[in-house]
This record gives structure tokens, C-alpha cells and sequence, in this order.
């Protein structure tokens, strides 16, 4: 492994022509291990380089990563070099970052096209995929067993078995018990859970892509409103306040029949300190009814350089390094991340260390984009409003159906004349 991690840091090294000792400081989040993670590689990276690597920590919340990276850049801030970005920021951020292309044109082929895709704005190729993203349904399957129930297929189902499962518990003895866990606060989190219900309902996806506001229609009301029935019933009261960290804390100290939530959390789960280890499994995420397509929000995240960097060949060394093959399949064996790139998914070691990940792949290759291609640098305000509407839903002010309409007119105003 150490010769191949050593051919991946030289080969970009020779690419961008580095020669001089460089400090490179790259701003990343705080969720699950990866940090920890990033930590280990970038020690591997100064060894064989000679650069050092500062890393600046972020807060797990997309949202609140967004908006600082936002700032740092509209302010021409030169302190960072490389982003971990969310996929969708590429529309927002494109101008504010170098085009990776030229660096990355002899391997960019090795990549599924759809997320190279979603990371090209106007031809430019603006970050590097780093691990791409999709939830799941993580369930109990030893509790399943317990009660001879079936993974349930749609929100109905897991409705109804989390209520029974919760309740048997509850009665033997584990008053901390609830049915389902997911990510209800007000942030990014929560656009993609809504999405879920909405798309998966048949009530389209916030706004198409070109670019209708299809949020106000009747599906897409009965979804939220079959959400907020959860809370309190099936899902804690608090979960008005859980971002990904918040679910799997309850999830992983074994007191949730069902949770969902990215695949950080497959290996954190079966991790020595996790009290659900080797008793659960994932499944795709339940729909309306029976025969309709799951709708999984398509995540990801990403590197991209600066334009503003003053070390900008050695950062971009550092991302090719950070989304090579070899580091990819660590990132996957070690932390049950989805690589972007195709023949990992056919790796044998991969498939041994995390043996759901092949199942995963029509997962995400079958994701619901959110709508940040549609609304280009609107999309932040359109999943701000979105995400504060099913917020309000959730926590009982005003109906769905009165909250979606006052949404669209919202969203009518910010579109104006076009996207």
C-alpha cells in the first residue's frame, strides 16, 4: 500500500510540478471519523513531500460550512487552500476555484461521468470527487427477527413496525427505545430527508429541472404530514433538533429500531464501542407504495482549490493524492465510504471489509439530485426556505399544505424572471 500511495503522491507531484516545500491548509468537516482520517493521510502526504498540511475544522453542519466558506471566499481569502465541498455547492462556488481539469485529465475517465457531471460548471471541472453519498435505511435485523417482521417497504410499514418494536421494548424493559431516528433540524440535513418523502410520494422534487417550482401539490403535503405523525410517536421529540451525529448517537447506543442516515455510519455502527455491532443491515429507503422507485438524496463530498491559494500546485498534489484510487479504498475499507471511482466497486478487498457497499451502488447511481443545477447561485435561499417550511410543518406551525403554499410564493418571488 505504501508504494502505491507513494506512485499516486509522485505522479501528482510531477504533474503539477512542485518542487519547493509547500503549507497547505485545507478547511474540512468534523462528522464521524473524518478528521481523524484526513489526519493519518495528510501525515503520509508530508512524509513523502516534504509540505505540511494545517487543517482547519469545521462544524458538521453543512449549512454552517457553507456559509463560512462563502465569506472566506467573497472576501478573496488566500489563509485556505483546498475545500471539502458538499456536491451541491459546485453552481455557487465555481468561480471562486481553479478548473481542476488540465491536472486531473489523465484520470478523470476513471470517475462515474454523473459526478464528474455534477462537479463541472461551464466546462470547468471545479472540485475533485472525493466520496460520493447516499442514505440508506439502517435497521435492527435482530430485533426484526425477534418480532418475525419484514424490512418494511414503504413509510406506512416502518411506520407501523417501529411502533410495535418500540412498544414490545418499551414493555420489557427498555423505556429508551424509539422506532425510527432521522434528521429533522433546520438545516441542509433536513432538505434531503424531505426530498425523500416528497419524491418518493410522487410529489416531484422542490423544483425540476427546468427549472417549475413543483413543491405545492397535494403529494408532496400528505408526505410531511406523514412525517410530523412520527414525531413523538415513533421518533423522540428532540429529533426536531438531530443533525446526522444526533440520529446515530441514539442509533448506535442501540436504542432506535430504525435509523436513516448516510454510510459513515455502517462503520461506526459495527465499530468495538457500538452496541448495535453485527446486529444490524441496511436497505433501500421505504416509498409511498409498493412498485414506486426509492428516492435517496444524491450527497458526496469533494476537493477544490482556490483561486486564491498562493501554493495552488502543491494543493492541487494534495487533492489528487486525497481522491486517488489507493486512498479511496482505504477510505472505504477503513470508513465505509462510497468511492467515485467505477472499479472499486468491483474490488474483492472493498466487498470483503464492507460487504453492503456493491449493494449500495444502484443506490446512489439511482439518487435524487437536490435542485441546485435548476436554481444555480439561488439554490442555498431555495433549500433555506424549503428546509424551513418542512421545519415548521414538523414542529406544528401550520399545516403542510399552508406551509407549502406559502413556500411557492417564496420561491416565485426569488426566481423572479429565470434561475
Amino acid at each position: 500500500m505504501k508504494k502505491l500511495l507513494s506512485a499516486a503522491v509522485v505522479a501528482a507531484m510531477a504533474l503539477c510540478g512542485a518542487a519547493q516545500a509547500a503549507d497547505v491548509t485545507v478547511a474540512a468537516h468534523s462528522t464521524g471519523k473524518n478528521l481523524d482520517f484526513l489526519q493519518k493521510l495528510f501525515g503520509e502526504f508530508e512524509q513523502q513531500t516534504g509540505h505540511k498540511v494545517t487543517l482547519v475544522t469545521m462544524p458538521p453542519s453543512s449549512s454552517e460550512q457553507f456559509a463560512q466558506f462563502r465569506l472566506w471566499l467573497a472576501a478573496g481569502n488566500s489563509d485556505v487552500d483546498v475545500y471539502q465541498t458538499d456536491v451541491v455547492w459546485a453552481p455557487q462556488l465555481a468561480d471562486q476555484f481553479i478548473d481542476l481539469k488540465p491536472a486531473a485529465s489523465d484520470i478523470v475517465d476513471q470517475f462515474f461521468p454523473s459526478i464528474i457531471a455534477s462537479q463541472t460548471v461551464d466546462g470547468r471541472l471545479v472540485a475533485m470527487p472525493m466520496f460520493t453519498d447516499a442514505p440508506a435505511l439502517y435497521y435492527r435485523k435482530d430485533l426484526l427477527e425477534k418480532y418475525g417482521k419484514a424490512v418494511p417497504k414503504t413509510w406506512e410499514e416502518l411506520a407501523a413496525t417501529a411502533k410495535e418494536i418500540q412498544d414490545k421494548e418499551r414493555a420489557a424493559g427498555r423505556k429508551d427505545m424509539w422506532g425510527f431516528v432521522f434528521q429533522a433540524n433546520a438545516y441542509e440535513g433536513l432538505t434531503c430527508d424531505a426530498l425523500e418523502w416528497i419524491k418518493s410520494s410522487g410529489g416531484g422534487q422542490i423544483v425540476e429541472p427546468d427549472g417549475t417550482i413543483s413543491v405545492n401539490n397535494e403529494r408532496a403535503a400528505a408526505a410531511l404530514e406523514q412525517a410530523k405523525s412520527w414525531i413523538g410517536t415513533i421518533s423522540p421529540p428532540g429529533v426536531l433538533s438531530y443533525q446526522e451525529e444526533e440520529a446515530r448517537g441514539v442509533w448506535q447506543t442501540g436504542n432506535a429500531v430504525f435509523m436513516r442516515n448516510w454510510p459513515y455510519a455502517y462503520a461506526l455502527g459495527n465499530g468495538d464501542d457500538s452496541a448495535v455491532k453485527g446486529k444490524f443491515d441496511v436497505a433501500p429507503l421505504p416509498v409511498a407504495a409498493v412498485g414506486d422507485k426509492p428516492s435517496s438524496t444524491l450527497g458526496g463530498w469533494n476537493l477544490a482549490v482556490s483561486k486564491y491559494s498562493h501554493e495552488q500546485e502543491a494543493a492541487i498534489a494534495l487533492v489528487k493524492f486525497l481522491t486517488s484510487a489507493e486512498v479511496q479504498k482505504r477510505r472505504a475499507v477503513e470508513n465505509s465510504f462510497l468511492p467515485t471511482l467505477k472499479a472499486l466497486y468491483d474490488d474483492p478487498d472493498i466487498a470483503a471489509a464492507q460487504p453492503f457497499m456493491p449493494n449500495w451502488k444502484p443506490i446512489f447511481q439511482d439518487a435524487v439530485p437536490r435542485p441546485s443545477a435548476a436554481t444555480k447561485m439561488k439554490y442555498n435561499e431555495v433549500s433555506s426556505r424549503f428546509w424551513s417550511a418542512v421545519h415548521n410543518t414538523l414542529s406544528g406551525s401550520g399545516s403542510a399544505a399552508e406551509n407549502l403554499e406559502l413556500l411557492e410564493v417564496e420561491l416565485t418571488e426569488l426566481k423572479g424572471s429565470s434561475w
